[in-house]
């Protein structure tokens, strides 16, 4: 690639018109076919996609709703979790998280995070699971599934809720796909998500029946039959036009991982071959990973987001404050040092475009940049 091409080429963070172009017409048949019946919540296309979706995450059941905070909000709800309970979970992740823990009046107690995989170190549940523990809250981390088996031996008997809303599709070390491992697996549909609708969805899958029941009671205010509520629930219903426009989507989801699993191979054989290893530490590849995003980490991460965004590249910080450092959680009475893996990842990584339609050209020109800041 010349330098004067280099100069011109743009590589946005994500490219979502990429991806609807050649399903363009596709998605407005889904679109016009719920416009068509008028049948605008729940209903039978929200039905299908979680019958497709329990066959894609190999489980029992999975329940619509209506975006991937809520998802994590009702699976709790469902375990009852609530004032005086704690909940465990990793500083390392997207507010969600956390935050619907402290929206059910319990308490997140914080684990660090293993330093190559990004996810909850299992060792740290072991020293952190009390009498009070009433779930752990693992987060399958860009795409990677965490060790949930080694996290459910570390809290033997408390239920685990695996927060999946970056990996659908992605499996772990056992190859067991992600959401089917835990009593609960949540699932976010946000745009940007390597399964994304049109605005909030979201999903949460089990194999347990009586949770399944739980859940879909619990996402219309807790009434069944209509109008009549043993439970306070809330309004956690999926609307039928994000059904129908995942539904399709759906179809397209196992060749954009692929995709994604390509690019990553390629970043790996650039950084290789431009000889950046020796300042740039790649994520480790291991089987069953779908590359929500490709997070590197660099020491100057700030200036290096600066370098590469004056060479027309978006880049995304994921996240730049852990969550026990956030100010809503002082009360927490957590301090800076409290978890220095998740400090250090919160200082130095950098996620960089890795989404399907992402050309060898673009890629050639991110590493190229990167390797010029170093030089």
């Amino acid at each position: 690639m010349s330098k004067a091409l280099s100069l011109e080429l743009k590589v946005p963070l994500l490219d979502l018109k990429g991806q609807y172009a050649p399903i363009r017409q596709e998605i407005r048949d889904a679109m016009d076919r719920v416009c068509d019946s008028q049948y605008f919540i729940m209903g039978p296309e929200v039905a299908a996609l979680e019958t497709e979706l329990a066959r894609f995450c190999e489980t029992r059941a999975a329940i619509g709703v209506s975006s991937g905070t809520d998802a994590l909000l009702v699976a709790l709800m469902a375990l009852g979790v609530g004032p005086g309970d704690e909940v465990l979970t990793t500083p390392f992740s997207f507010f969600a998280t956390a935050g619907v823990v402290a929206r059910l009046g319990a308490r997140a107690v914080f684990a660090d995070i293993q330093p190559d995989t990004f996810n909850l170190d299992p060792e740290e549940v072991g020293s952190r699971v009390t009498s009070r523990t009433k779930a752990v809250l693992p987060v399958h981390l860009f795409g990677r599934c965490a060790d949930t088996a080694a996290v459910a031996r570390a809290a033997p008997g408390i239920p685990l809720i695996e927060d999946a809303a970056q990996a659908i599709g992605s499996r772990d070390g056992d190859g067991r796909s992600a959401g089917s491992v835990g009593a609960m697996g949540c699932f976010s549909f946000f745009p940007s998500k390597n399964l994304g609708a049109f605005g909030d969805g979201g999903m949460v899958v089990t194999n347990d029946d009586a949770l399944a029941e739980t859940l879909r009671i619990l996402r219309v205010h807790g009434g069944k039959p209509k109008y009549y509520h043993h439970l306070v629930g809330g309004n956690f219903r999926l609307d039928a036009l994000q059904a129908a426009i995942l539904r399709v989507k759906l179809k397209y989801l196992p060749g954009w991982t692929e995709a994604r699993r390509r690019n990553a191979d390629r970043y790996r054989s650039l950084f290789a071959s431009l000889g950046c290893e020796e300042w740039v530490r790649l994520p480790e590849d291991v089987p069953g990973h779908i590359y929500n995003q490709f997070v590197i980490q660099v020491v100057e991460r700030d200036r290096v987001r600066q370098h590469l965004k004056d060479g027309g590249i978006e880049t995304e910080i994921y996240y730049p404050v852990p969550l026990h450092l956030q100010t809503c959680f002082q009360n927490l009475g957590y301090r800076e040092g409290d978890f220095p893996h998740a400090e250090a990842a919160a200082r130095e990584s950098l996620a960089l475009p890795i989404y399907p339609e992402l050309t060898e050209d673009q890629q050639t020109h991110v590493v190229t940049r990167l390797r010029e800041f170093f030089a």
